[in-house]
């Protein structure tokens, strides 16, 4: 009986089917390549052997980098890359090596080292989808790594605000550059998906998607559109149950928000239709005092009252007499 191959993973959100880059890159590759893989959403590192996700098993084998699981997988005939010429295959270690040394930093740095970004998206994020104790552990190791990444790398930097315009600088670069090879095509080598298309899905999906409250290298990519369509179109493709999910879940939370607000919007409701009576009386009355309407109506009463005090007084002098 042939085992299945199992992936365990980070889940997703904002429609994608993980928000982690290493698990981006094994799921995409597996889609591109045919491999009949299960997927698990774990969201719990602790007992792999490296404390990292993902984890690839099948029958003895239990693996964990992106090299060592697509080595594997073509070993059994599963291949992203077939049909691609020598020169084609070092064009991909090239660029993949450029993502590791420009855009990966930058990555690092938007998640985990922007105080912002990491204090609302990032590790709330990880410490809701981590389970107890661990959502005190984790999220604060990431942090901590990230930051003394960039510190062994930039110590010449005194200036944190000149770290963060380097590390966005040459992200950027790589995004003109990756936007350039791509060009008008659908994927980087031709009509079909490659390794290298799994690798870009996977540095730039959670980077366009997730809502960054201070989204600086977000807004360098969007405007780059060919790389925006390119995540786009692997997404609708590959992985189309994860948007409609989530947009399924934004319909739900939405009408429950809706419902939710209702009784606190009644009062308002009543305020807004006891100014709009008000007003409308007062504009009554100020047209009426300005076209002389109550001014006639004022002097008929003042009238009647003059006659009545005539009577009166006539009344009276008929009485002492």
């Amino acid at each position: 009986m042939n085992r299945p191959m199992e992936l365990y993973i980070w889940g997703g959100d904002w429609g994608l089917p993980s928000i982690d880059l290493n698990c981006l890159q094994v799921m995409a590759y597996a889609k591109f390549s045919g491999v009949p893989l299960q997927t698990t959403v774990t969201n719990n590192p602790f007992w792999t052997s490296n404390g990292s996700l993902p984890v690839f098993k099948h029958g003895s084998q239990v693996l964990n980098s992106f090299s060592e699981i697509t080595s594997y997988l073509r070993k059994k005939n599963f291949s992203a890359d077939f049909g691609l010429t020598p020169k084609q295959c070092a064009e991909i270690v090239a660029y993949t090596q450029l993502l590791k040394d420009q855009l990966y930093m930058g990555l690092q740095y938007i998640w985990w080292v922007d105080a912002k970004n990491c204090l609302e998206l990032t590790r709330p994020w990880y410490c809701k989808a981590l389970p107890f104790p661990l959502n005190f552990y984790y999220p604060s190791r990431y942090e901590r790594e990230a930051k003394e990444h960039v510190e062994v790398l930039y110590e010449q930097y005194d200036d944190p605000a000149a770290i963060e315009s380097y590390i966005y600088g040459e992200a950027e670069k790589c995004l003109t550059t990756l936007s350039v090879r791509l060009g008008d095509q659908d994927f980087f080598f031709g009509s079909h998906p490659t390794s290298f298309d799994a690798v870009v899905y996977a540095y730039l999906a959670p980077l366009l998607k997730a809502p960054f409250p201070k989204p600086v290298l977000q807004n360098y990519l969007k405007a780059c559109t060919n790389l925006v369509k390119f995540v786009v179109r692997v997404t609708n493709r590959y992985f189309p149950y994860a948007a409609q999910e989530y947009e399924t879940k934004k319909s739900a939370e939405e009408s429950a928000r809706v419902k939710t607000a209702e009784p606190d919007d009644f009062p308002h409701r009543r305020r807004h239709q006891f100014l709009a009576g008000l007003f409308a009386t007062v504009a009554m009355t100020s047209f009426a005092l300005f076209t002389g309407l109550v001014q006639v109506a004022a002097k008929e009463e003042m009238t009647e009252k003059i006659t009545d005090y005539d009577e009166l007084f006539e009344t009276s002098e008929n009485s002492d007499d």
